[in-house]
């Protein structure tokens, strides 16, 4: 749901289109600058290099907000975050400056069609998510409680699964608990993985943080349930308790806002 599996490599639908539309865009570009000029070589580097680097400027300036205490955050690609239309502006750039001939220019309309394309589809086939139902299921919270997961109160839910073993989960963590702060109006919980309680409890006063809802999965229920793979994954679920969204793997904050606006 939402991933690809690689072996042990877990890749959100997003994040491995992105593989594959630069892999589609390389490989076109091989093949005419083996049959139609050798400076599709050096142009296909470079666009790549500068179209990415523009689309993630662009999602960091649109969400300057969430940047601006930690700008080296926008070096953080792996947490995904860009917009596309502007990469097209420096790979066109490139192709003026780089192929300096008419034809040439029109010839490498071919591999950026079919990078879009490629990308397109592969978000299509890999990112579509059932309107699954919460698990019926209760789990043990880090105070000793019982919460009923399937139990809806009229606010939308943000389900975290998570373990301390995971750096990933370890760098999020911060992120989700200031929206749990900043968000009364959600749900969440945070839904630990296969460890024990005093791990846990240890690990989140190392880490300063105090949170809310840190519940227990020992038999890793929950991911079953959902059909998900790898940590961390990152649930969102509407008022009605369905799932709406499933992001796999590090989600930034700007991502957490912007799945939560979404939910109904």
């Amino acid at each position: 749901m939402n991933a690809v599996e690689l072996g042990p490599l877990v890749l959100s639908g997003e994040r491995f289109a992105i593989i594959v539309g630069v892999a589609v865009f390389l490989l076109g570009s091989g093949v005419l600058a083996s049959r139609v000029s050798p400076r599709f070589n050096a142009w296909s580097t470079v666009a790549v290099l500068t179209g990415l680097g523009a689309a993630r400027l662009a999602h960091v300036i649109a969400h300057w907000s969430y940047f601006a205490d930690d700008p080296l955050r926008a070096l953080a690609v792996w947490q995904g975050g860009f917009i596309w239309p502007w990469a097209l502006a420096p790979v066109a750039v490139a192709a003026v400056v780089m192929l300096r001939e008419r034809r040439l220019m029109l010839w490498a309309a071919a591999p950026v069609i079919a990078c879009a394309l490629a990308g397109a589809a592969t978000v299509r086939l890999t990112s579509g998510t059932e309107p699954t139902p919460a698990p019926a299921m209760s789990l043990v919270s880090l105070e000793g409680a019982a919460v009923n997961l399937a139990a809806v109160d009229g606010r939308p839910t943000v389900i975290n699964l998570w373990a301390t073993w995971c750096p990933p989960c370890r760098r999020e963590m911060p992120a989700l608990a200031q929206a749990q702060d900043d968000r009364p109006d959600v749900r969440f919980l945070f839904v630990n993985q296969g460890e024990g309680q005093a791990q846990v409890a240890r690990w989140l006063e190392e880490a300063g943080l105090e949170i809310d809802n840190v519940l227990f999965d020992p038999a890793m229920s929950v991911p079953r349930h959902y059909g998900t793979a790898g940590l961390p994954v990152t649930l969102f679920l509407g008022r009605d308790g369905r799932l709406a969204k499933a992001h796999v793997g590090e989600i930034a904050p700007e991502q957490i806002e912007a799945e939560i606006a979404r939910l109904k």
